[in-house]
């Protein structure tokens, strides 16, 4: 039986959910895979204390980082983590890091060690709209995905990490999004997509 680490951030930026964290709740069993959910806080430095030690405790042959990306009109794979914090906003324990290395004289970037091209046309298969994206950011998904790829190294653990977008309750309650047309996903369609992805890996 395979075994998936898959992980959510706490709510952040004044929103009430996280849509990726709300997804993964709802994620059923898969046949022939353990799936172990893990509640993530929007904070540096600890999100990957608490990843790491789920890692260690599960031995896991999967670990998928998951993370909001409002805006966003479709779910996107991340190809690429980059050595560098600039926050524009504080995380939730008021930690605001700019212009910063994550690691002092680590390497530039990680890349994702799923196949990301063939796990896309996968999906696609499966009619889910999926995209491969090259920034993650500069906030704590890229830091939680650089560091976890940092340490999976020399693991034979393949990682990498999925930006949702908003979901539809996200958007039509609050106006300023809704009046912008911000694109969002139902969470039905989310957490299918989700399953999908865990079934194709």
């Amino acid at each position: 039986m395979k075994k998936v680490l898959i992980t959510g951030f706490t709510p952040f930026g004044g929103d009430e959910i996280n849509s990726a964290y709300e997804a993964i709740k709802k994620i059923k069993e898969i046949e022939d895979i353990e799936i172990i959910k893990l509640e993530v806080p929007t904070v540096f430095y600890k999100s990957f204390e608490i990843v790491k030690e789920a890692i260690d405790k599960n031995n896991p042959d999967f670990v998928l980082l998951t993370g909001q990306a409002g805006g966003r009109p479709y779910i996107t794979i991340e190809k690429v983590a980059i050595n560098y914090i600039n926050a524009s906003i504080a995380d939730n324990e008021g930690n605001r890091i700019v212009d910063t290395p994550i690691i002092s004289n680590g390497p530039t970037a990680y890349f994702s060690t799923l196949k990301n091209r063939e796990l896309i046309d996968k999906v696609l298969r499966r009619q889910v709209t999926l995209k491969e994206s090259y920034t993650a950011g500069t906030y704590v998904c890229n830091y939680l995905m650089y560091m976890v790829l940092d340490y999976l190294k020399d693991t034979n653990i393949k990682s990498s990490f999925i930006h949702i977008p908003y979901l539809q309750e996200q958007v039509v309650n609050n106006q300023v999004l809704f009046d912008k047309k911000t694109p969002f996903m139902t969470l039905y369609d989310i957490t299918y997509a989700l399953e999908e992805i865990i079934k194709s890996i």
